[in-house]
């Protein structure tokens, strides 16, 4: 592959911020798989933010980023898939599987979409080291032409911060989780947080039912987080694992009377459900446990808790019935009866539909 920039490249990174910057560009945050196409002539290869390929992952994008990007390019953006019209993150998890024939039948049932919001490299010209207001011109250019229904897009941007603020609502009901801006006069510095993300922050409170060993194994690596749905199943929607060596310490002591022997672990709801007892409450619960894709080796045993203790904690974004990302630890709530720590407890965004801020219109003028 001959291009001004190969892979593999790490991509640019963002730094957390609490408010929304002005004179900046402005775009949603994707939930999605960041990823870097470099195409040369008929050879794609779609790198990663850790620098590994995933274009065997996604066959159905290789040949629509052949019909819709130049001949001779780098582009940064997002893989996507929406189902329902809406970001599904867990689906996109899904395709990274091992079996070229589970491969396949996804990209069938569930294809993705790449979201483009970056030209890195255009025919002989190494872009990197030119202003971002630059570089988004240039890539609006080369997608005008684009399969406006295809799954390549132009990721919707603005300078006006008004619309920005109105977005930063808006989108989350589509299934993105905040903003990004970008400097534009900012070059592209792979590997470095020279962009800023706004992200939303709300709080829950949660049934503490589980916890795991730190890799040491002498202290708490992460609180597992439990909320109740209408049937009274209880999912577990989360961790909290963000803690110094002190309070994973103090943790021991806090959890060490609400562990369950063998003979207790028994009735726990989730050992129930795991091990297909009848009588677990609640159908279709999200359960701790089972391998990741991204971790291939991690010990991921828990240990069951009496379901009495409740915790506070910050969350950012709901990917379906649980949070997107690891949640951060605020207090203990030992006025809250853990029963009540339901679903109904957390806010809901307005719902839109994630055609109306992928496609032009008056929503994004």
């Amino acid at each position: 592959m001959h291009l001004p920039v190969e892979p593999p490249i790490a991509p640019m990174l963002a730094k957390p911020a609490s408010t929304i910057p002005a004179g900046m560009h402005y775009e949603g945050k994707w939930d999605g798989f960041r990823a870097i196409v470099f195409r040369a002539g008929d050879e794609i290869v779609i790198g990663s933010r850790n620098e590994k390929p995933l274009t065997r992952y996604f066959p159905e994008l290789v040949e629509a980023l052949r019909e819709n990007l130049p001949e001779r390019c780098v582009v940064d953006g997002e893989i996507i898939i929406a189902t329902r019209g809406h970001l599904d993150f867990d689906a996109l998890l899904n395709r990274i599987h091992p079996a070229d024939s589970r491969v396949k039948l996804l990209a069938q049932e569930t294809p993705a979409s790449f979201v483009a919001f970056d030209l890195l490299a255009l025919g002989d010209d190494d872009l990197m080291q030119r202003p971002f207001s630059d570089r988004r011109a240039s890539l609006e250019r080369v997608l005008a032409t684009a399969n406006p229904a295809g799954p390549v897009h132009l990721a919707p941007g603005t300078t006006n911060i008004d619309q920005a603020k109105r977005w930063f609502v808006d989108f989350e009901g589509a299934g993105l989780d905040g903003l990004i801006a970008k400097p534009l006069n900012g070059l592209y510095e792979s590997n470095k947080r020279t962009m800023i993300k706004i992200k939303h922050e709300r709080t829950a409170d949660c049934v503490v039912a589980g916890f795991r060993w730190h890799k040491s194994g002498q202290v708490v690596g992460s609180l597992l987080l439990g909320l109740y749905d209408e049937q009274g199943g209880l999912h577990q929607v989360g961790v909290s694992a963000s803690f110094t060596a002190a309070k994973r310490a103090e943790l021991v002591e806090i959890l060490k009377p609400l562990r369950l022997d063998d003979n207790q672990a028994g009735e726990h709801p989730w050992v129930k459900a795991i091990s297909g007892e009848p009588g677990a409450e609640g159908e279709n619960v999200r359960l701790p446990g089972g391998q990741s894709r991204w971790n291939a080796g991690k010990d991921l045993s828990w240990m069951p808790l009496d379901l009495a203790l409740v915790v506070e904690v910050a969350y950012d974004h709901m990917s379906g019935t649980r949070f997107r990302h690891t949640a951060s630890f605020r207090r203990w709530r030992p006025d809250r009866d853990p029963l009540s720590c339901t679903y109904a407890q957390l806010e809901h965004p307005v719902t839109m539909e994630l055609a109306e801020v992928l496609f032009p219109g008056p929503f994004n003028q």
